[in-house]
């Protein structure tokens, strides 16, 4: 991966790791646009401040719009919002392997004497 490359994952990571950034892009991902009081219900725990914080980052990355119907993601919001659901995918997968080994950790198979 390129410098150029690199910088840019980077940039994504930090601005999805602010708080409710997630959150926001998940609960507008199934494509109705959704007003500021309806998308605070639909994240959850979200105070006022800290929601138009995120919606002004997202709208600045150009994941998040508004339409006169509400926010709703953008082209590009719904293509990271598709990349996304592999990501949970796989974190599904990788949650249930690590059960395993830990469930197989705590209760090791001693060999007979």
């Amino acid at each position: 991966m390129s410098a150029k490359d690199n910088a840019a994952v980077i940039q994504l990571f930090d601005l999805l790791e602010s708080r409710y950034a997630m959150r926001v892009i998940w609960a507008l991902s199934d494509g109705h646009p959704q007003t500021f009081r309806l998308l605070q219900d639909s994240v959850g725990g979200v105070t006022p401040n800290t929601l138009n914080t995120r919606i002004k980052e997202l709208r600045a990355a150009r994941l998040v719009d508004h339409s006169g119907h509400g926010y709703r993601l953008t082209a590009q919001g719904t293509d990271l919002a598709r990349r996304l659901v592999e990501v949970q995918q796989f974190a599904g997968k990788w949650s249930q392997q690590q059960a395993r080994v830990a469930a197989s950790a705590a209760h090791p198979q001693h060999p007979a004497a």
